[in-house]
C-alpha cells in the first residue's frame, strides 16, 4: 500500500461514519415514559441513597465494575514518541476496542493534560471512583513507575501499566516453556536484555520471579552495557547494572549467552552474535515492526534457535493481547482491590500451560495449519485462541483470592467459566479467522466486473492486505483509469474477454463450453458469443484452473450470475440440487441461514441435503454445527404440507447422519432459546446445544429472514455462499459494499484451501 493511500484510509477509517472509535450505548430499556423515569428522575434517586448508605453497592447498581479507564498522558505512544494527550487519544481508543472484543470490557479512555507525576497521579485519584480498574498506558520512564507504584498504593482497585506489565507477563510465559523446550534450568540461563525501558525493567523483574538469578542478567541500553560505575544511572537501570568490567557492548554481551530479550529496535543483532549464543538459543526479538534481527535470517543461521517475535506473521508472537484484557477480566470479576505479583504470575503459568494442551481444531483452520502443537514454533497460545477467555481470567481471580486482595470471590467456578465463554459470541470474530486464514496461502480470485469502482476497491484492500491473488475482469483501460483514481499501483492480471489478445484463450474456452452444452441447443457460434460474456468467461477460468475461486454480482441480478456456474462449473458427488447460506455476524456468534438464495420451495430430500451441505460450511468454520429445521409447528403440533417436508426432512437425518446435531420441525424462538427448549421439549437433540445453523422451510422465508436481520438490527452478514458446486464461485448481493466483497473474497479463498485439501 503506497503511503499516501494507506494515511487517506486510516483516516477516513478514524473519521467516518463518525469520529472515532468507540461510544457509549445504553444497557437498559428508554422507549417510553416509565423506562425514562427509571433511568433518571425520579427512580434513579433509590440506587442513589442505596450506594450513599453502602459504598460497594455501586458495583450492584452501576457500570462501574466492569468498566476500565485507559489512561495515559500522550508522553510515548508508541514508536511516536512524546506527541501530547490529543494526539493520543485514537490509541487509546484503539485500546478500549480491544478490551471490548477480546474480554468484553467497557472502558472509557482519558488523556491528562500534564507531564507532573503528582498532577498526573492526583487526577486519577480524583476520577477512580468512577472506574472498576485503571489501565496505564503510553507514559513514558521513568515517570511511568512512580506513577504506577503510587496509584497502585493509593488506589483501591486494580491498576496496571500495560506497556511494562502486558508484555512481560507474554514473554515470560513464553520464557518459560523456551527454557522447557531447550532443556535448560532458569536459575542457571544467562540472560540478554537489549533495552532499558518500563517494558524491558519490567520483563526482567519478572523473569527473576519465574528464578532467573539476576547476577546471570546483562542489560543494554543506546550506550552499551549497562555498569554499575555509569554515572547518572536512574534507579531502575541501577536495580540491573553489573559489576563485570570485562563486557561493554552488546557484542561482548551475547556471547555464551542462552536468551537474548530486544525490545530495543530493528536488526542490531547481527548473524555474528547470534553464532556466539550457547546451543538452543532462546532469541525474543520484540521490536515493531523491524525484529532486532530477522526472523528468516536468525533461523538460517542457528537451526537450534527458539524464537518469538511482535509480528504476527512469524512463529511465537509476544503480542500483549494475551494478557491485559483476560488479565483485568479475571481481576473485575473478583472485584481485586489490585494487580498483585501473585496475579500476574498465575496469569504467566495459565498462558504457559495452554500452550501444552491439545489445540481446537478452530485455532488449527484459522492459522492453516495442520496440528499446531508444544514445540520450538508454538511456545505461547495464538491471539485467536478463544481458550484465552475461559482460562486465563479464572487463573488471575483464583490467585486474586488466595493472596488476599479479591472482595468478591467466586465460588462456582464451572458457571464463571461458561459466563466468561458467552461473553465472546460476538460474530465479527470470525471475519478476523477469516482474513487471517486467507492470508496464510491466498488463492488466485478472479473478479468478473472489475471496471465497477467498489469492487476495484475491494480488489485493492485482498490484494495489498494479502488476503488473495486478483484477477481483474473488464475493459482494460477502464479499470485502468478507475486504478489510477484510487491509487492501485500494483501490477494486477487484467483480462478482457472482448479483446483481440484473448481470442485464442476465448476459443479454447467456447469449444469446451460447446462440448458441455451442445446436446443442450447451444450451437458453436453460441458458445464463441456466449464466451465474449465476462461471467461465462470468468466461470470457464476457474473451471479451467486459470483461477482458483470466483466473485461476481455487483452489478448483476443473481440469478444471471448464478446461470453460467450452474452451465459450467460440476457439482459436488451426490448433490443434485446446488443450494446457499448466509454467515450472519450475530452477538450470540456466527449464525448459518440456509437456503437463502437458490432453492424456491425445497421438498423434505432437498431439505436434507441443504442441511448437510450447511454442515460442512459450519465445519470449515472450525465450528461443530447444531442446525435447527424450522417451521411454525413445533414437533408435530400442526401438520400440513410444510410441517411434513421439514418432520421428513429429519427423518432422513436422523437416520443418515445419527451424529449430526439437528432437530426440528421447531419454531424459531423454541431453537434459540435454550430455558424454553429444554423446559418445553427436553427431548430434543438441541438441548444443551447452542444453535448455529437455521434451516427454513423455503427460499421466500429465509431470503426475507436474513434481510430483516441485516437491516433491522444492522448485522453484517457473508454470503449468500453457494454450497454443492466442486469449485468455489460466490456471488455478491446486488450493490454491495466494499467491506462485503473483500469479506466474500476471503471466504472464497478458505473455500478454495478447503477444497484442494479434499482434492488431495
Amino acid at each position: 500500500m503506497n503511503s499516501k493511500r494507506k494515511k487517506s484510509e486510516a483516516l477516513k477509517y478514524h473519521s467516518h461514519p463518525k469520529p472515532g472509535k468507540i461510544e457509549v450505548v445504553p444497557t437498559k430499556k428508554y422507549s417510553s415514559q416509565r423506562d425514562l423515569s427509571l433511568a433518571y428522575s425520579p427512580g434513579v434517586a433509590q440506587p442513589c441513597l442505596e450506594i450513599a448508605e453502602n459504598k460497594d453497592d455501586v458495583y450492584k447498581y452501576t457500570s462501574k465494575g466492569n468498566l476500565v479507564a485507559v489512561i495515559s498522558n500522550g508522553t510515548a505512544v508508541l514508536g511516536l514518541g512524546n506527541i501530547g494527550p490529543e494526539a493520543s487519544k485514537p490509541v487509546m481508543e484503539g485500546k478500549g476496542v480491544l478490551f471490548k472484543i477480546f474480554a468484553d470490557i467497557d472502558v472509557f479512555d482519558i488523556e491528562v493534560d500534564t507531564e507532573n507525576v503528582d498532577e498526573f497521579v492526583e487526577t486519577v485519584k480524583r476520577i477512580a471512583p468512577t472506574f472498576g480498574g485503571i489501565n496505564l498506558e503510553d507514559i513514558k520512564a521513568p515517570e511511568a513507575f512512580e506513577i504506577e507504584r503510587r496509584l497502585v498504593e493509593e488506589l483501591d482497585i486494580p491498576v496496571m501499566h500495560d506497556d511494562q506489565h502486558g508484555t512481560a507477563i507474554i514473554s515470560t510465559a513464553a520464557l518459560k516453556n523456551a527454557i522447557e523446550i531447550a532443556k535448560k534450568d532458569i536459575a542457571k540461563v544467562k540472560i540478554v536484555v537489549n533495552g532499558a525501558g518500563a517494558a524491558a525493567i519490567s520483563c526482567t523483574r519478572l523473569y527473576i520471579s519465574l528464578g532467573a538469578k539476576k547476577e546471570n542478567i546483562i542489560m543494554c541500553d543506546s550506550k552499551g552495557v549497562i555498569q554499575k560505575n555509569r554515572k547518572n544511572l536512574t534507579s531502575q537501570k541501577a536495580e540491573f547494572a553489573t559489576d563485570r568490567e570485562d563486557i561493554h557492548t552488546l557484542e561482548d554481551a551475547m556471547k555464551n549467552s542462552d536468551v537474548f530479550v530486544g525490545l530495543s529496535k530493528g536488526n542490531i543483532v547481527s548473524p555474528e552474535m547470534l553464532k556466539t549464543m550457547a546451543k538452543n538459543p532462546i532469541v525474543f526479538a520484540m521490536a515493531n515492526p523491524e525484529p532486532e534481527i530477522e526472523y528468516d535470517l536468525a533461523i538460517k543461521t542457528r537451526d537450534d534457535i527458539i524464537m518469538a517475535t511482535g509480528r504476527s506473521d512469524y512463529p511465537n508472537q509476544v503480542n500483549n493481547v494475551l494478557g491485559f484484557p483476560f488479565i483485568f477480566r479475571g481481576a473485575l470479576d473478583v472485584r481485586a482491590t489490585k494487580i498483585n505479583e501473585a496475579m500476574k504470575m498465575a496469569a504467566v503459568h495459565a498462558l504457559a500451560d495452554l500452550a501444552k494442551e491439545s489445540v481446537p481444531e478452530q485455532v488449527n483452520i484459522t492459522y492453516n495449519e495442520v496440528n499446531i502443537s508444544f514445540g520450538k514454533d508454538y511456545i505461547i497460545p495464538k491471539p485467536f485462541d478463544q481458550r484465552l477467555i475461559s482460562e486465563i481470567p479464572p487463573a488471575v481471580a483464583k490467585a486474586a483470592m488466595e493472596s488476599g486482595v479479591a472482595l468478591q470471590p467466586i465460588t462456582n467456578w464451572e458457571k464463571y467459566k461458561h459466563d466468561l465463554e458467552d461473553r465472546l459470541g460476538t460474530g465479527n470474530k470470525i471475519v478476523r479467522l477469516l482474513h487471517n486464514r486467507a492470508k496464510a496461502q491466498p488463492k488466485r480470485v478472479v473478479f468478473a466486473e472489475a471496471d465497477h469502482l467498489d469492487v476495484l476497491k475491494a480488489a485493492q484492500v485482498v490484494h495489498e492486505e494479502g488476503i488473495a491473488i486478483p484477477i481483474l475482469l473488464g475493459d482494460k483501460e477502464t479499470i485502468e483509469e478507475l486504478m489510477d483514481e484510487i491509487g492501485f499501483e500494483s501490477k494486477i492480471e487484467i483480462i478482457d474477454p472482448k479483446s483481440y489478445k484473448e481470442r485464442k484463450r476465448k476459443r479454447i474456452f467456447a469449444e469446451k463450453y460447446w462440448q458441455l452444452r451442445q446436446r443442450k441447443g447451444v450451437t458453436m457460434f453460441d458458445a464463441d458469443k456466449i464466451m465474449r460474456e465476462r461471467n461465462y468467461f470468468a466461470a470457464m477460468m476457474l473451471n479451467e484452473g486459470d483461477a482458483d475461486a470466483f466473485i461476481s454480482g455487483y452489478a448483476r441480478k443473481y440469478s444471471t450470475v448464478l446461470k453460467p456456474l450452474i452451465e459450467i462449473i460440476p457439482k459436488v458427488e451426490g448433490v443434485d440440487k446446488i443450494s446457499s447460506t448466509n454467515v450472519m455476524l450475530t452477538k450470540r456468534g456466527p449464525m448459518f441461514l440456509s437456503d437463502t438464495a437458490i432453492t424456491p420451495n425445497p421438498t423434505g430430500k432437498d431439505l436434507a441435503l441443504i442441511a448437510e451441505m450447511t454442515a460442512t460450511v459450519v465445519k470449515m468454520f472450525g465450528m461443530t454445527p447444531a442446525l435447527a429445521m424450522l417451521s411454525y409447528s413445533n414437533f408435530g403440533s400442526a401438520d400440513n404440507h410444510t410441517s411434513r417436508k421439514v418432520k421428513e426432512a429429519i427423518a432422513i437425518l436422523h437416520e443418515c447422519c445419527p451424529d449430526l446435531i439437528i432437530d426440528g420441525e421447531i419454531q424459531a424462538d423454541f431453537a434459540l432459546n435454550p430455558e424454553m427448549l429444554k423446559e418445553k421439549f427436553p427431548f430434543s437433540k438441541l438441548v444443551g446445544k447452542n444453535v448455529n445453523g437455521l434451516i427454513f422451510p423455503n427460499l421466500d422465508s429465509a431470503n426475507i429472514n436474513y434481510k430483516l436481520l441485516k437491516e433491522l438490527n444492522g448485522i453484517d452478514s457473508i454470503g449468500p455462499v453457494i454450497m454443492g458446486l466442486t469449485k468455489p464461485a460466490h456471488i455478491l448481493q446486488l450493490g454491495a459494499s466494499v467491506d462485503e466483497i473483500v469479506n466474500m473474497t476471503a471466504l472464497a479463498v478458505v473455500d478454495a484451501q478447503n477444497k484442494e485439501k479434499l482434492d488431495k
